[in-house]
């Protein structure tokens, strides 16, 4: 029976032994391909958590934890002498703080600052804009010099307006005197210090409101207004028919915006304050909540009680929040 000879052929002369073919170039331009598309997905998938990450982490560490800690101090008794030393007594720093007549006095001269100082203020914000919103030479300046009181220190506009409400030399009430009206003690009367710090808080803040209206006002689009102005319109139809309708969403935002900013005023207050103190007045007359936190936490030194009323603004801001949030539901079903 004869055999097959299964010896492998020789190689060739001046070659090597076959082996792996090479890849080819196509496959390896393709595998290339593949590799820069999988990373291409996973940057587009991934990298914006990246960019919003330091928000995140920012966050974490100065906001959620300290509200976190501040609600579980809110539950202990703790002093600023000794801030390690947490004594569990539940809700008695909520109790407390609910029978203190400090705390109600607070709430309600927070309640009333807010009201005399927001109501006016989007008014002259809305007459503001409403004026800016035509077409007037040195526009830029006029926005600009609206802005001016919002950028400026919150101390050295209080200190200017504490010159200006003095009772013995404050220019208020020598204008006041030149009428023939009698002066008036701004920092000692309660109604009359509270519409002083009022007074500081909408020169602050009507700018500010007023370039969010005019942006918004900008934003409605000019066919409303012709078609009004061919039925016959006037200016001031137009204003309230018109314009104020379109600006619904963007006034009620700036009311709990207001609000929100009205329930945690604390620097007005405590630099009109003569005594420079936490008090609000010799007798608390214009003592806000945020007043009286600082008070019974640096002050006082309860860190606890503090903590508490904290997180009882916390709450009612939430409520705020919930408020304006059914509010926009009803406008836009209503739209």
């Amino acid at each position: 029976m004869s055999t097959h000879d299964t010896a492998a052929p020789p190689a060739k002369e001046g070659g090597a032994a076959p082996g792996r073919p090479p890849a080819a170039p196509a496959e390896a331009e393709a595998r290339r391909r593949a590799r820069l598309s999988r990373r291409w997905q996973r940057d587009i998938r991934w990298s914006p958590y990246a960019f919003v990450s330091p928000f995140f982490l920012l966050f974490l560490a100065f906001g959620l934890f300290p509200l976190i800690y501040t609600g579980w101090a809110s539950l202990h008794q703790v002093e600023m002498t000794a801030p390690t030393d947490m004594n569990w007594v539940g809700l008695r720093n909520y109790t407390r703080i609910f029978d203190d007549d400090f705390f109600w006095n607070a709430a309600r001269n927070t309640l009333t600052i807010g009201v005399i100082s927001t109501v006016p203020q989007l008014l002259m914000a809305m007459g503001l804009a409403h004026i800016l919103n035509y077409r007037l030479r040195a526009s830029t300046f006029y926005r600009v010099a609206m802005l001016a009181p919002y950028a400026t220190s919150i101390a050295a506009a209080s200190l200017v307006f504490v010159l200006l409400f003095g009772r013995d030399y404050g220019m208020i009430n020598w204008a006041l005197d030149a009428v023939g009206v009698s002066p008036v003690d701004w920092q000692n009367d309660k109604w009359p210090s509270q519409m002083a710090v009022s007074t500081i808080i909408i020169w602050r803040w009507t700018g500010y409101n007023a370039l969010i209206y005019l942006a918004a006002m900008q934003a409605i689009p000019q066919d409303l207004y012709e078609s009004a102005a061919l039925d016959g319109a006037s200016r001031r139809q137009q204003f309230f028919h018109v314009t104020l309708p379109s600006l619904r969403p963007t006034i009620l935002f700036t009311v709990v915006v207001s609000t929100i900013g009205a329930s945690q005023v604390f620097g007005e207050p405590l630099l009109f304050d003569a005594n420079k103190g936490a008090s609000g007045g010799a007798e608390h007359q214009f003592q806000t909540l945020g007043l009286y936190l600082y008070e019974q936490g640096w002050v006082n030194q309860h860190l606890g009680r503090a903590s508490a009323i904290a997180w009882t603004m916390f709450l009612i801001l939430i409520v705020i929040g919930i408020v304006n949030y059914v509010i926009s539901r009803r406008l836009r079903a209503s739209s």
